[in-house]
């Protein structure tokens, strides 16, 4: 249970710096971004391999790049559903979403070995 708390709170951190980072991600509270933090959490063990699966033509047509769309459309839904969360365009999501992912790997490499 404290390691969940942990990485929920290390995603929490990553989606921090990436609103620091990036103008167009805007979070207004550290409540906003642990409940953003959270939703994203669940969408992308829940939502997401069902978008993989359904968009699977789609994405091994481009190659595995589709799945970079599939990351910012969460992430862009996130930030519809979460108040306090803004981000300004898919295009943003999409870049946010990649950030995000790096800055959540790293931290959790430091933190957690």
């Amino acid at each position: 249970m404290l390691r969940l708390v942990v990485v929920w709170l290390i995603h929490t951190v990553a989606l921090l710096a990436v609103a620091y980072l990036m103008p167009s991600v805007r979070i207004e509270s550290f409540g906003a971004a642990l409940l953003a933090a959270a939703l994203l959490g669940l969408a992308n063990t829940v939502v997401r391999p069902i978008l993989i699966i359904l968009t699977l033509p789609v994405t091994v047509l481009t190659l595995g790049l589709f799945i970079l769309v599939i990351n910012g459309v969460i992430f862009l839904a996130i930030a519809h559903l979460v108040p306090g969360f803004q981000v300004a365009g898919l295009g943003s999501a999409i870049v946010a979403a990649i950030v995000y992912s790096l800055f959540s790997w790293l931290l959790a490499a430091l933190v957690l070995r």
